[in-house]
């Protein structure tokens, strides 16, 4: 076996490892616009960025979506909304996960509009409102079909009432949420659709008339005009990829990401020799393997072993064996020259997010949202060169 150079310092583009997340501020702004465009000057954007911003970095990418037009921001937890508040962001923020007994007072302090279904959050709600002598804002979310979170489409008339009468909450909005995220030109989307429809008259014949009335999710924003109302919470096509296949074309955005790293030893090995944990990849002849610091710690998955590919030189190159907690190897034999040093991306250039989501039986709002957080984000306006400075083997 012959070790083919060590780790050349000059090539790392981070201090320490290179494994790194680039993110394209551009790129945000720019699917942010699509959507906005798409759904006219009429319609409002909530920008969905729970979940870090899908890996994103909520705050960059909440700041990004804001430029671009968005309206509103959307969250899932209380402390998602904390870390925007902190970080300075004003305006209408939503935490459509609602609140746990125990946050109303962070709620009011911050003043979140929540996600609303049960009474007795109501009236907690209401009584951190009254001893702060605010108001909270509070959108009703209603089941109409996820069997997830929220009201009973028979207990829609008597929450009204009850809201209505809790004079310190105050109704900015009432939504659903589609059960299927990719599929909405459906029978059973069109039903929720005709679901959600009779729980706003119900409201209104109750007294209660929210001026934010939302469903649509990025699929909806494509592809079902019929469900946008008066706002829609796209959160997948912010980031770059459509939620299905079909409706990629329509959607017209860039992928906000790229997931990149460099090689760290390059080995030529003889035929027969086991690669990687319990030798799951074992050579056919004499072959040459590459080795990248990242793993699944990093968030590269493990179903990626022997399946998935990476890009390295600008080629498609196999995943070699399992995928280790902080490294994964790579055949390149059929790519010469390959040495310590040469830059690889795992997705987000020749190799989207959604692809690498096929070969890892999973959906690329997982891919993107397992980015660790020890894999540092590195904002630019616009991703550089794919594939700099590609070594020459020594």
């Amino acid at each position: 076996m012959i070790f083919l150079g060590l780790l050349v310092q000059s090539r790392i583009d981070s201090n320490g490892r290179p494994t790194v997340a680039e993110v394209s501020l551009s790129a945000l702004r720019h699917n942010c616009r699509r959507a906005r465009e798409l759904c006219g000057p009429d319609v409002a954007v909530m920008a969905v960025v729970k979940a870090d911003a899908y890996g994103h970095g909520a705050v960059p990418a909440a700041r990004a979506f804001l430029d671009a037009g968005a309206q509103a921001l959307g969250v899932s937890s209380v402390a998602e909304a904390v870390e925007l508040r902190r970080a300075g962001l004003g305006g209408a923020l939503l935490v459509l996960g609602g609140a746990f007994p125990g946050e109303e007072e962070t709620v009011v302090a911050h003043d979140l509009a929540v996600a609303l279904w049960d009474a007795d959050q109501a009236r907690a709600l209401a009584g951190a409102a009254r001893a702060a002598g605010r108001q909270v804002a509070v959108h009703l979310k209603v089941d109409t079909g996820m069997t997830r979170l929220g009201l009973d489409l028979a207990d829609v008339s008597s929450f009204a009432a009850l809201v209505r009468g809790l004079g310190e909450l105050g109704v900015e909005g009432v939504f659903s949420h589609f059960a299927s995220a990719d599929a909405v030109e459906t029978a059973a989307a069109r039903a929720q659709t005709g679901r959600f429809v009779g729980a706003v008259e119900t409201l209104v014949a109750a007294g209660l008339r929210p001026p934010e009335v939302h469903l649509a999710n990025s699929a909806a924003v494509l592809a079902a005009p019929e469900a946008r109302f008066t706002m829609v919470r796209p959160g997948i096509m912010l980031y770059g990829y459509a939620p299905a296949p079909h409706l990629a074309p329509r959607a017209a955005v860039r992928p906000a990401m790229r997931l990149r790293t460099r090689v760290a030893q390059v080995r030529r090995v003889p035929p027969g020799t086991p690669v990687g944990y319990a030798g799951t990849f074992v050579t056919t002849r004499p072959s040459t393997i590459a080795t990248l610091p990242v793993g699944y710690a990093d968030g590269y998955h493990r179903l990626a072993s022997n399946r998935a590919r990476v890009a390295v030189r600008g080629q498609r190159v196999p995943v070699a064996g399992r995928v280790c907690m902080d490294h994964t190897m790579l055949d390149v034999t059929d790519l010469p020259g390959v040495c310590t040093g040469d830059p690889a991306v795992l997705f987000g250039g020749t190799i989207g997010a959604d692809e690498l989501a096929a070969w890892c039986d999973t959906i690329a709002y997982e891919i993107l949202t397992s980015v660790a957080r020890r894999v540092p984000r590195v904002y630019v306006e616009e991703f550089g060169e794919e594939f700099p400075e590609a070594c020459q083997e020594r």
